[in-house]
């Protein structure tokens, strides 16, 4: 597990919902070129963007060639029964950790046979955070050329965000992630 903390996105990103929108969709046309390109196929799985990553994909023309699936695995059993997330992990390391994020990736790629694939789970809020895993936690994992790349957005250190801003915010920094080399 390559796990990194603190990720931010990168440059200096507007966090204003409508300048991240902008954004994401300038970052998904850049996935579908780049999946296209090389000759790749995306699968997500998420849960605190409740599908917004795939609506961002699929909004792209062209996108039916390179994009697989999307699953929004929102309830823990979903992600067991579904995604084959084993319960027990959810158990000791919690739904929102870093290898449920790599559990649900490599469950969309499982799926649908995908050589990238995303998992997301977090936090959004309002509600529902904890003093150890606060509003704004948010795990991302890429899985990619046998890899995964896992972060946790650590979002709550930018200042109060709003639910929108953090899923905004996930959608966009895995987007990054999956431009990455």
């Amino acid at each position: 597990m390559n796990t990194k903390n603190s990720a931010v996105l990168s440059g200096n990103i507007s966090l204003a919902p409508q300048e991240l929108s902008l954004y994401i969709d300038k970052l998904a046309q850049n996935v579908v070129k780049y999946l296209n390109r090389s000759g790749l196929k995306l699968a997500t799985a998420e849960s605190c963007t409740g599908g917004m990553l795939s609506q961002a994909i699929t909004s792209v023309p062209g996108a039916s060639a390179v994009f697989e699936c999307g699953v929004v695995s929102y309830s823990e059993r979903i992600k067991s029964e579904l995604l084959g997330v084993d319960p027990s992990v959810i158990k000791c390391r919690g739904v929102v950790s870093p290898e449920v994020a790599e559990l649900m990736a490599k469950g969309a790629a499982r799926l649908s046979g995908a050589q990238v694939s995303v998992g997301i789970t977090g936090i959004a809020g309002p509600g529902g955070g904890s003093a150890e895993q606060p509003v704004g936690t948010v795990y991302v994992s890429v899985l990619k050329n046998g890899r995964f790349i896992t972060r946790n957005l650590e979002l709550y250190r930018l200042g109060e965000l709003t639910r929108e801003q953090i899923r905004l915010a996930a959608a966009a920094y895995s987007l990054e992630t999956v431009l990455d080399d």
